[in-house]
């Protein structure tokens, strides 16, 4: 008599055989995946993006609510100058013009001493209805904090953005690090790839490559096209800078490398109050995020050349100098053996 096999015997075998996977293991697996990603060039780009478009959206929501009462005060200042400038020209007519100049001058004086104390002390214009944190201007503010420009311009004023503030450039400081390591080796890479074609293929017109010529070696982008890139990268950036911003070329050409050696005195910067009175517009502000943050790479990318042209130069002068002191060093022990020889003689 035989034993039917049990269904579970017969279930199992029926079925191929699977493992199960550890949902933190996986997690974990995915994470890593992410951190490698986010460490590469394209995702260190994305990442110093996303950080700024993040505060844009994030110191908005702490200081769209701040009423600056120095607006308030100064609007006072000006109700109450017009009052007694009207009370002053009722009082005198236009026989006692001097009186009448004296008591405006007066008037003018103490209007001007008030409203300076009111900026020192945080007056920025306008009105409190209106807000100074759009996106693009809070955009680039974030792009001054973490590139360590600091323009000055605009500022935090409740206690929740200035802590928001020091989170921010403790984290964004070192990803910009980051960015700016990255983003030099990437565009370093692919500027000696193009110089290296363009002065091969410019050599074998002049030189046509036979079977007999040596292997190729490897070429070292000189310092002066660095120096010429970053020249027109400043070119084009004054000339953008002085049609959108009304500068003169002095002054943009200022702005601009002020701003790509992350000086930020603050004496020239963008539009950020973007009114229909002060001629910004958002794309604007979006294009000077662009091309300083750009810029920047392009400045850690000549960096990166500018220092192996520099260690191939530094290289070849030490073998010169070694050259040099073992060719005195053999002549002066032919000289001596010469010397020798005679006295023997």
């Amino acid at each position: 008599m035989t034993s039917e096999p049990s269904e579970d015997s017969t279930s199992s075998s029926s079925h191929p055989s699977f493992s199960v996977t550890n949902p933190k293991k996986t997690i974990k697996h995915c994470c890593r995946k992410i951190v490698t990603f986010m460490c590469t060039q394209v995702g260190v780009g994305g990442l110093i993006v996303g950080y700024a478009v993040m505060g844009a959206f994030g110191f908005p929501l702490l200081e769209n609510g701040y009423q600056n009462p120095r607006n308030e005060g100064v609007l006072i200042y000006t109700n109450i100058t017009l009052e007694r400038l009207w009370n002053i020209t009722q009082k005198y007519n236009v026989l006692e013009n001097e009186l009448w100049n004296s008591e405006v001058l007066q008037l003018l004086i103490e209007f001007q001493g008030n409203v300076t104390k009111s900026v020192k002390d945080g007056y920025t214009g306008g009105d409190n209805s209106e807000s100074e944190w759009t996106f693009p201007a809070t955009l680039m503010f974030c792009l001054s904090i973490f590139t360590m420009i600091g323009y000055g311009n605009m500022v935090p004023r409740t206690v929740g953005g200035k802590v928001a503030t020091i989170v921010y450039a403790v984290f964004g400081i070192p990803l910009y690090i980051l960015y700016f390591k990255n983003m030099g080796k990437v565009l370093a890479q692919t500027f000696r790839w193009t110089y290296t074609w363009i002065y091969r293929c410019s050599m074998e017109d002049s030189h046509p490559k036979t079977s007999k010529d040596p292997p190729r070696k490897r070429v070292i982008v000189p310092s002066t096209a660095c120096l010429w890139v970053l020249f027109a990268y400043v070119a084009i950036g004054t000339t953008m800078f002085s049609s959108w911003q009304n500068w003169s070329v002095m002054d943009s050409a200022y702005f601009c490398v002020t701003s790509l050696c992350k000086i930020g005195i603050g004496d020239f910067a963008p539009d950020h109050i973007l009114v229909p009175t002060s001629g910004g517009t958002p794309t604007r502000l979006i294009f000077t995020f662009v091309y300083l943050l750009f810029g920047m790479g392009i400045i850690a990318m000549c960096f990166d050349l500018m220092k192996e042209d520099v260690t191939v130069k530094v290289r070849n002068l030490r073998n010169d100098i070694v050259l040099f002191f073992e060719d005195i060093q053999s002549r002066a022990v032919d000289f001596y053996k010469r010397r020798n020889s005679f006295d023997y003689d």
